[in-house]
């Protein structure tokens, strides 16, 4: 959540995101959770940048922070 937090405030490029979501261990998420962060590394492979992007990483990280 916290690389989510800084790709929002422009602290990381796209570039890092996607190394590190590629990375990411996601077993231990639920269902929703991991779902969210598919779509955002698939958005990030689609390199649609700007505000579907945008909009992406701020419903992923909601989902991560809520759970849902």
């Amino acid at each position: 959540m916290n690389l989510l937090s800084q790709w929002l405030a422009r602290h990381v490029g796209d570039d890092e995101l996607r190394r590190e979501l590629a990375t990411a261990d996601v077993s231990t998420l639920g269902e929703p959770e991991r779902a969210a962060v598919e779509e955002l590394r698939a958005e990030l492979d689609a390199d649609a940048g700007g505000g579907d992007l945008e909009r992406v990483v701020r419903e992923t990280l909601e989902a991560l922070a809520l759970g849902t």
